[in-house]
C-alpha cells in the first residue's frame, strides 16, 4: 500500500478536502468547488432547500429559495420541497440529488440503487461533495435553530413544521 493511502474507515475522507463543506467555499451564494458538475449544481441546488425542509430553517430557506429559482429551479418544485411533497417534472439529475438528499436526511444513509444512480452521473467524489454539502447545511441549520436565528423584519416565514 502506498503511503498515505487511506484504509477503512478514513477512505471516505481521502477526498473530502475540496469538498465545498467549508464556510468559506459555501457562503455568500458562491458556488463551492465539487464534483458535480457546474450545470448539475445549479439546476440541483435545491439540495439546500431539501436540508432547510427537514430542520424547518426558514432562515435558510429564504436565503437559497431566490438563489436556486434565479439559477433555475422551477417555483413549484421549491413550493413542493417546502410542502413536504415530492416535486414532479424534476430533470434527472434534480431526481438523483432529490433522492439522495431526502434518503440522507430520512435514513442517514442511502439505498443501493439511490447510491448507484448517483456514483453514474456524479462520480465518487459527487457522492462525498453531496454528502458533505447536506452535513454543512445541516450543522448550519442546528446553530441557527439553537440560535433562534429570526427572519428579517418584512419576510414571513414559508415553512411550517413537520407534525410530531
Amino acid at each position: 500500500m502506498a503511503a498515505g493511502a487511506a484504509i477503512g474507515a478514513a477512505k471516505p475522507y481521502a477526498g473530502a478536502a475540496g469538498a465545498g463543506c467549508t464556510g468559506a467555499g459555501a457562503a455568500g451564494g458562491r458556488r463551492p468547488s465539487t464534483a458535480v458538475s457546474a450545470a448539475a449544481y445549479d439546476s440541483a441546488r435545491h439540495y439546500f432547500l431539501i436540508t432547510a425542509r427537514q430542520w424547518g430553517q426558514n432562515y435558510e430557506w429564504q436565503a437559497h429559495r431566490p438563489l436556486a429559482e434565479k439559477a433555475g429551479l422551477k417555483p413549484e418544485i421549491a413550493q413542493a420541497v417546502a410542502d413536504g411533497r415530492r416535486p414532479s417534472g424534476m430533470a434527472a439529475d434534480e431526481e438523483i440529488v432529490f433522492d439522495f438528499c431526502s434518503e440522507l436526511h430520512a435514513n442517514k444513509s442511502v439505498s443501493d440503487a439511490t447510491y448507484q444512480r448517483a456514483l453514474e452521473k456524479f462520480g465518487e467524489q459527487g457522492i462525498i461533495d453531496l454528502t458533505a454539502v447536506n452535513g454543512y447545511y445541516s450543522f448550519n441549520a442546528m446553530i441557527l435553530n439553537v440560535a433562534r436565528t429570526a427572519l428579517p423584519a418584512n419576510v414571513k416565514a414559508e415553512l411550517q413544521p413537520f407534525p410530531r
